[in-house]
């Protein structure tokens, strides 16, 4: 989140622990992701805008990675987005 928003963007993080999960929640009122993209940010290697995230850096691997580890433990993520309005990522785990 801290990556991809502009300087004076605020980022929420919240955690939360029930009966049957545990629930992490990113969220930021940065630029947002398009709605087309929101189904392929946690494939390897994906990168919304190439050429901005080639000057950020990174290889588009960090989300396929946390859904691989989330995944093995029986878990999932969650992403919601609205262009210019932010985004929630939210890492759901059984207890």
């Amino acid at each position: 989140a801290i990556k991809y928003c502009p300087s004076g963007s605020q980022v929420h993080i919240r955690l939360t622990s029930g009966v049957k999960e545990i629930v992490l929640e990113v969220e930021d009122n940065g630029p947002g992701v398009p709605q087309e993209a929101l189904q392929h940010l946690t494939d390897r290697f994906y990168r919304v805008d190439r050429a901005r995230s080639r000057e950020m850096g990174g290889s588009g691997l960090g989300l396929s990675i946390c859904t691989s580890i989330c995944e093995a433990h029986g878990g999932k993520i969650e992403i919601e987005s609205q262009l210019g309005r932010g985004s929630l990522f939210r890492v759901r785990l059984p207890t």
